[in-house]
């Protein structure tokens, strides 16, 4: 047994280091400065990760040299690609910018990409903007936080959620779905699920009832719900967008959402209504992505 273990041992130490991590783990280094810039990597991180996310963030041919090493294997869909986080004052700025990887359909997943970096510019430039204005006098607080996290990743759907919260004299939160399909490589929009735009209306009317139905029933579990139903509202709800934010879960539901004061008061949040499947069957195109 023991001659076995040193066997094995031997045969562990004699394992050849790809050459390609050396130049990898040199890259990373040589790139990282040593004074501390705008981008920022979380210290509770583990070396070999931070090596690992600058080295993709920095050179595209060091990513490549990283899929070929076969104990890490494919390089992961969705990585940060940066993170910018900034403090002036009493005003900070934190953004993490997503990259989509892996797709063969380069044009959408470069559409994705570039969208994603575009969006997080518009953000840093408008912060520098009041920042600029806060330093010839004007009072006041900014604070922008923009990241994402991954709702959805089966073996057919990718669903990428990102989310803008910007507190000023108030606060306000946009979230944003991207719905892939992994096999056919295609964005999926709510309207292409459909046959025709009456979806408009019985979703509309499916998520009225909800909401009567929540506030009718809060007294026993959802105490505090409220949503603008009534002309007595200054802008109750009527229907949905054509395009109304949605995402599709990995049980195959969908799932339309609402932005903060978008049909409710701030204090409700980001609001999410799961459509059941049996409302809306007849007018799906297919039952690929919904069932």
């Amino acid at each position: 047994m023991n001659e076995k273990i040193e066997k094995l041992k031997k045969q562990y130490h004699d394992i050849p280091i790809p050459d390609e991590l050396d130049d990898i783990i040199a890259q990373a280094l040589a790139s990282h400065p040593r004074k501390k810039k705008s981008y920022i990597w979380p210290s509770a991180i583990a070396a070999a990760a931070v090596i690992f996310i600058m080295t993709v963030n920095v050179s595209p041919d060091a990513a490549n040299a990283m899929a070929k090493i076969p104990v890490l294997g494919k390089v992961v869909e969705v990585i940060t690609f940066d993170e910018l986080k900034q403090e002036e004052k009493h005003s900070r700025i934190d953004v993490k910018t997503p990259s989509i990887s892996g797709l063969q359909n380069k044009g959408l997943q470069t559409s994705l990409n570039e969208k994603y970096v575009k969006k997080n510019e518009q953000l840093y430039e408008q912060f520098k903007k009041e920042m600029e204005t806060l330093q010839k006098g004007d009072k006041g607080n900014v604070a922008v936080s923009s990241g994402y996290d991954i709702m959805t990743d089966t073996d057919d759907l990718l669903v990428v959620h990102r989310y803008v919260e910007e507190s000023r004299a108030s606060t306000s939160s946009v979230n944003q779905y991207d719905t892939i399909d992994k096999k056919h490589e295609v964005l999926i929009t709510l309207p292409s699920l459909f046959k025709d735009k009456s979806y408009i209306k019985v979703i509309s009317e499916n998520i009225k009832q909800q909401m009567k139905d929540q506030m009718k029933d809060q007294m026993k579990h959802e105490e505090g719900k409220i949503y603008w139903l009534t002309e007595e509202d200054m802008d109750p709800f009527k229907q949905i967008d054509e395009n109304q934010s949605f995402y599709i879960t990995r049980n195959h539901k969908l799932r339309i959402v609402f932005d903060k004061y978008e049909v409710a008061p701030g204090y409700m949040g980001n609001i999410e209504f799961e459509i059941p499947t049996d409302v809306i069957s007849n007018l799906l195109v297919g039952k690929r992505y919904i069932h």
